[in-house]
């Protein structure tokens, strides 16, 4: 008899709230035997999907948790591994395909979710509507050199910068670097945004300028929005004209 084997699914759920996951993302967890995750973003879907068997595992053990994840469904079982956001987007999916090459007779499948950027920039108004950069300051993988190089090019360029893990109790003053980085190329005037625990409890929203941006605290819960040089505000609002009106 021939054994059975599962499938993982690297799953998307969005930025918090049961009503921003996708009807697949929800349909996904409902057949899946385990639910594999950050301990975090396991007990945002706890309440939502009563009995499923749940793993989880604190930051710094996504390797661990991911191939735990493809022994699980080399026995049989049927996988998902949520990831908050959208499952590519600094995301679970690009390391356990990496894996899965250790697990070839492991089906895998990609559902994405509602990332921070549209998320947050929802509830700012529109300011993403033009071309836009994502880079995260967090340098536990990436170079703060390269990040450097990253947000220079980015604002000279005129694009429009979203910023994830702006800031953490080890890196406390990265925001303030980024933006004085940026201001090598953008007014002091530039219209920016953040949001705070987007789609959770405590969500607030925050227009300013950069210069403001600047000397501003944010915690890794919160996504920022630097605006290009035709961003504007329009009463609470934020946006960043494609040019429309102009054709």
């Amino acid at each position: 008899m021939m054994k059975q084997t599962g499938k993982v699914y690297v799953v998307g759920i969005g930025p918090g709230s049961y009503e921003q996951m996708t009807i697949k993302a929800v349909r996904t967890l409902e057949l899946s035997d385990i639910i594999v995750g950050y301990t975090v973003y396991v007990d945002l879907i706890r309440e939502y999907f009563p009995g499923k068997e749940l793993f989880s595992t604190p930051m710094m053990q996504e390797v661990d948790r991911c191939r735990k994840a493809l022994e699980f469904a080399a026995e049989g079982k049927v996988v998902s591994v949520i990831c908050s956001g959208d499952s590519g987007v600094y995301g679970m999916a690009g390391l356990v395909l990496e894996l899965a090459e250790q697990f070839p007779e492991v089906e895998i499948e990609i559902v994405p979710g509602v990332t921070a950027a549209s998320a947050g920039a929802a509830v700012l108004g529109a300011p993403i509507c033009h071309d836009f950069a994502v880079i995260s300051l967090s340098d536990l993988l990436t170079p703060k050199d390269l990040i450097s190089k990253r947000l220079l090019h980015a604002a000279e360029a005129d694009m429009i910068i979203c910023l994830y893990n702006p800031s953490s109790k080890k890196r406390a003053d990265y925001l303030h670097w980024a933006c004085e980085l940026i201001l090598q190329h953008r007014s002091p005037d530039t219209v920016c945004g953040y949001v705070k625990q987007i789609g959770r409890d405590g969500q607030e929203k925050h227009v300013l300028t950069l210069e403001e941006l600047k000397d501003t605290q944010v915690d890794m819960f919160t996504t920022v929005f630097i605006g290009n040089s035709r961003t504007k505000t329009d009463g609470e609002w934020m946006i960043s004209p494609r040019g429309y009106r102009n054709v």
